[in-house]
Parts: structure tokens; sequence; C-alpha cells
């Protein structure tokens, strides 16, 4: 609806992002008075129904809440639980770990860039049109998150909602057929994912400069992703156990998903985040590949996270291929987690960005506390900056184009608002 005092704009069904949520500009003449990422879509309250579970049951339920990034919820929450009962899982089954989590970056990762994000690049209007255009693209994208999925399947028993992780490590070990087939899709894979990086290299990117605060793992050791140190642009390093002294939650009118601070200011997490703070732990071959691609050391543009994401699909691929390389069967598929009275913390790396879980275990082994703090939350208020700057010159564009920018802008930061549905409304009033 459109008067002389008063533009409304607003898109119905905004696919290739998930969950239900709405965006509202309030525009008066040339000033962006105020924006608001609302999500709407109704409290799921995981953390409540952890409460009296047994203290094994925490990876399985919460790797529910998300079935593209399940993974990332059972690996964070073994690590906090294990942590409680004061168990560190090393060796062969650690990298068992992180080979499924390299499974979980591939395949998401993949989804996003061919199926969720490209089309914008491309002005084409979703995947189906990319698939007329050039069916050869998609297949690719198709090919390499097959890949992802299959060492999902393998490690973890089924692609989504993984069954074969447990405390201490898994339930069944890997056969050593299984791995060699896993090379052998990987081999293909490292192709793929090389091909898909000079693809998107050559994007055009509209121009935005971000300054956040930015948090990620960091890892002495090499690239962070299934553990680390949590660590700030600005903030510095923490503690594990520290993060909730400094990535504060509250409450917003306008969402039922929580915001968060870091230190008191708005903070990104996520392939920006992770690649300002910790890309110099990539291999230098990747580096090298990156570097051809158009990233420097320091990213600010949030439209380049589709290269970011390429860059970390062929890292997950080639970190995947030296793990099976490198394996050697462990002595069982687990280690024992007795239970223990106390508190867990764990933190890893989800493809969106820094998961943290806390659970509070008594002596029974029952989940007293629960505290889950997923990336997209700690996103919100960051990505609410960012609109405000990025819709400010552009406010002279008419409702049409100033709503597919919106949307493309928003795909950017990938946000999981939640797994069941698939839409967002934009709504922008001028006055």
């Amino acid at each position: 609806m459109t008067h002389r005092t008063q533009r409304l704009l607003t898109v119905g069904a905004l696919a290739r992002v998930e969950g239900e949520g709405a965006l509202h500009v309030s525009v008066r003449g040339d000033e962006v008075e105020s924006v608001r990422l609302a999500i709407y879509e109704p409290p799921r309250y995981f953390e409540a129904l952890l409460r009296g579970r047994r203290y094994t049951e925490p990876p399985d339920l919460t790797s529910r809440i998300c079935g593209i990034c399940p993974v990332a919820y059972q690996m964070t929450a073994c690590r906090a639980v294990e942590d409680a009962c004061g168990v560190e899982v090393g060796g062969q089954l650690a990298r068992l770990r992180r080979l499924l989590y390299c499974g979980e970056w591939i395949e998401s990762h993949a989804l996003h860039i061919h199926l969720l994000h490209a089309p914008d690049f491309l002005g084409l209007p979703d995947a189906l049109a990319l698939a007329r255009s050039d069916p050869a693209l998609l297949q690719r994208g198709l090919r390499l998150k097959k890949a992802g999925n299959e060492i999902v399947e393998v490690l973890g028993g089924r692609a989504i909602h993984p069954v074969n992780v447990r405390l201490g490590g898994f339930h069944r070990l890997p056969t050593r057929a299984e791995l060699d087939h896993l090379s052998a899709v990987l081999r293909q894979a490292r192709v793929d994912a090389e091909d898909t990086l000079g693809w998107v290299a050559g994007f055009d990117f509209p121009p935005l400069t971000v300054r956040n605060e930015l948090l990620a793992l960091s890892d002495p050791d090499g690239y962070a992703i299934d553990s680390g140190t949590p660590t700030g642009a600005l903030a510095g390093p923490f503690g594990v156990a520290e993060f909730e002294q400094h990535v504060r939650e509250h409450q917003v009118r306008h969402s039922t998903a929580l915001h968060a601070t870091l230190d008191g200011r708005p903070h990104l997490t996520g392939p920006l985040a992770r690649w300002n703070l910790g890309s110099g732990r990539l291999p230098a071959g990747i580096r090298d590949l990156a570097a051809e691609a158009g990233l420097g050391p320091h990213c600010d543009n949030p439209f380049r996270t589709i290269v970011i994401r390429a860059v970390e699909v062929l890292w997950a691929v080639t970190e995947a291929q030296r793990i099976i390389e490198q394996y050697a069967p462990p002595p069982a598929a687990a280690v024992p987690v007795p239970p223990r009275a106390g508190s867990g913390y764990g933190a890893t790396e989800a493809p969106r960005g820094l998961l943290y879980h806390r659970y509070d275990i008594d002596e029974a082994g029952l989940v007293r506390l629960a505290v889950i703090v997923p990336p997209t939350a700690q996103n919100q208020t960051a990505i609410e900056a960012d609109l405000r700057a990025f819709i400010r010159p552009r406010l002279h564009l008419d409702d049409t184009e100033l709503t597919r920018q919106c949307e493309q802008a928003i795909r950017s930061y990938d946000p999981c608002i939640s797994c069941a549905a698939h839409f967002l409304t934009l709504t922008v009033e001028r006055s």
C-alpha cells in the first residue's frame, strides 16, 4: 500500500532461509529509524525439556533442534556432558568426531551455496531456475552435498539426526571398506570444491562494510571446528567455562529468540568471524586458492561469505581426506563416561557459527539445568545493525528492488531460525 506519507513493503514468503521470521523496517524521510528482525516462530523449549533427563540423552535430543546441523548439537552436547563428568575423548575417537563434523560442514555449506544463496548473484529466483539454466552447476552442488551426507551417514548411522554418536565416542566404528569408499567420494568432492570456489569468486558482490565485534573458536593446532578457545576480535580469548560471563543473552519484545552481546557489544559469529580470526590456521595451499578467489586475511563484506563458505568446503574435504588416510582403529568404539555431579561446558563451530552448551548434572546423573546458545541468536543484533547500514544508501530504490536486495543481504548470514519452515515477511514503512 502506498500513499503520500507511508509505504508498506511486504514479502509474504522468503524461501532459502530456515524458519519463520519477519523483518520490519521503519523509515522517516531519509533516515532508517529502526530495523527489527522479528522471529515469531513459537519457542521450542529444548532447555526446559532436557531438565530431569538422563545425562546420556542430550546428544540425541539436541540433535533434533536442527536437521541441517544436528552434528553440531551432538558434538557440543557431548563435549559439555563429558566435561561435567571429567572425561576427555582423544586420539582416533576425537579424529572420527572431527571427520563427522567435516561431513556436516560440507553438506550444509554446499546446500547454502548452490541452492540458497547463489541464485541471488545469478539473477535467478531460486534453485529450480538454476537447474533449468545450468543443470551441471546444480548437479555439482548436489554431489558435494551428497559427499557430506555420506560421511555423516557412515560415521553417524544416518544422514539426518545421526544415531551412532554417544558419550565417549560412538556405538559402532566405521569399517575400512566404508572409509575407502569415502576416500573415493572425497577425491571427486575435492575437484568439485575447487571448481565451486572458482565459480563463486566471480560473483558481483554488492558493497557493504560492517564493523561488528567478532567471535569464533581458535585452535593453535589448526582451523577450529570441533573444539577451541572462544576468541573475540576485541574481547580476546576466554575459557569455554567463562562463555556466559562474556556473552549475555537478553529478551527483546519483537522476537521469541533471545538476543546476545559480547562484553556489551553486538557481535557476529560464523564464516566471517572464523575467517578474520582464524584464516591463518588454514593450510598454505588452501590460503593460496582463497587469495586467488579474492580473499585477503581480512574480510568485512558479509556478501563475500559465500566465498568463505566455499573455502571452508574445500578445507573440510581436505581435512576429511587427511583423517581417513591417517586412521587406525581405536581399541574400543567409546570410552566410559560415568556420571558425576557438576557443571560442564562445550563449544564447537557449527556451519553458521559458535554453538555453546552448558549442563548442570546431579549425583544421580540427571540434568538439572541446560543452557544452549545457538549462532543465529547471537547474530540477530548484528544483523539488524548491518541491515540498517545496508538500507540507508538504498532508500531511493523502488519497493521491488529494495525488497530483492534486502532478501539477498539476509541470506548472506544464512540465518537458521529453525528447521521447520522457510518463510520471512519483510515490511518497510516509509513516512
